[in-house]
């Protein structure tokens, strides 16, 4: 067979310059399809190799594919030989962003959900103001929204009224983990368990949000809830995100894979969700102890509320640019 060189040379370049840059990468291969790429591109530059074996006027080009082939070589079938590194930093900055991103449909879904359910309770409570006692998960909810926000600023200043903050914060937070980990542990059940966790707390979240605005305290409202909740809602969407994951694995729609492979292949990123899931939710704690649950005079509503609104800038800034540097489409690591 006659080998057309130039042709030959501007086809198979790009595929060359590509597994040259992925072997220049200071970070290990860390997730499934960037390793079935590496090996794609390995196997590629050793096929051109073997067909420029056959020309005895290019030895440079044969040298330089002989030491990218090396190179390679020596990456794949190395790989299993080498200790597993724990680097958190690396993880926080670059794992967990990009696997938000390769998801960012199943984020989308859970927020829909969410968004549904924050509706339905809305309109269930304006039309039924006595919905609030069948939805309300918590007593501190069912009263009079002024006549809480009355009492909360009145003791605003007291320091005995500290005790009751923490333990209310610390009920909030407690649900809130149950929430999450419920969210992606039902996603077992096709997704169906998941989606009907985040319709409930969609629920409540609408039902309080429309009590509190209708009763004119909607400052208040977002005072009390933008601190810590800019955090805290996301995280329990990404536990949702997280068990739809799961149940995409679980039906394998359009896969040949096995239900094994298919946990084995999807559990790395449910577990990196819901692990971030966990150090939002501390955050989101630590602030609802020690700012939200705190108002007017003791920090002023702009205050809460812009701390909150910076919160939730940041999160999406660093969940939608954090760690591409580093990776191809879709955010992926390589």
């Amino acid at each position: 067979m006659i080998l057309d060189l130039e042709k030959f040379v501007r086809e198979e370049r790009p595929y060359w310059d590509e597994l040259d840059a992925r072997l220049q990468r200071e970070q290990p291969v860390s997730d499934l399809a960037s390793a079935r790429r590496l090996y794609y591109l390995y196997r590629r530059a050793a096929s051109d190799l073997a067909r420029l074996d056959t020309l005895a006027t290019e030895p440079a080009m044969r040298g330089y594919l002989e030491q990218l082939v090396g190179r390679a070589y020596a990456e794949v079938h190395g790989a299993r030989k080498r200790p597993y590194a724990l680097r958190p930093l690396h993880w926080l900055r670059v794992t967990l962003p990009s696997t938000f991103r390769r998801h960012a449909r199943a984020f989308q879904l859970a927020t829909l959900i969410t968004l549904i359910g924050a509706l339905f309770g809305a309109g269930a409570v304006l039309l039924d103001p006595d919905a609030k006692g069948v939805i309300m998960p918590f007593s501190h909810l069912l009263g009079d929204p002024s006549d809480r926000v009355a009492m909360e600023e009145a003791a605003a200043q007291e320091s005995d009224a500290r005790p009751a903050h923490s333990s209310f914060a610390a009920m909030l937070m407690t649900n809130n983990i149950r929430v999450s980990i419920l969210a992606m542990a039902f996603g077992i059940a096709w997704g169906l368990g998941t989606a009907v966790m985040l319709f409930y707390n969609g629920v409540i979240l609408g039902a309080v949000m429309l009590d509190y605005i209708r009763a004119g305290e909607g400052v208040f409202l977002a005072g009390w809830l933008l601190p810590h909740g800019s955090i805290e809602i996301p995280a329990i969407l990404f536990a949702g995100q997280a068990g739809f994951i799961l149940g995409g694995a679980v039906i394998g729609r359009g896969t040949a894979q096995t239900l094994r492979e298919r946990m084995r292949e999807s559990g790395p990123d449910i577990v990196t969700l819901i692990a971030g899931v966990g150090l939002f939710l501390i955050w989101a704690g630590l602030i609802e102890s020690f700012f939200s649950q705190y108002h007017a005079p003791v920090f002023p509503y702009w205050l809460k509320i812009s701390f909150g609104l910076v919160e939730l800038v940041l999160l999406f800034a660093y969940l939608g640019l954090s760690g591409r540097q580093y990776g191809g489409e879709n955010g992926r690591v390589a």
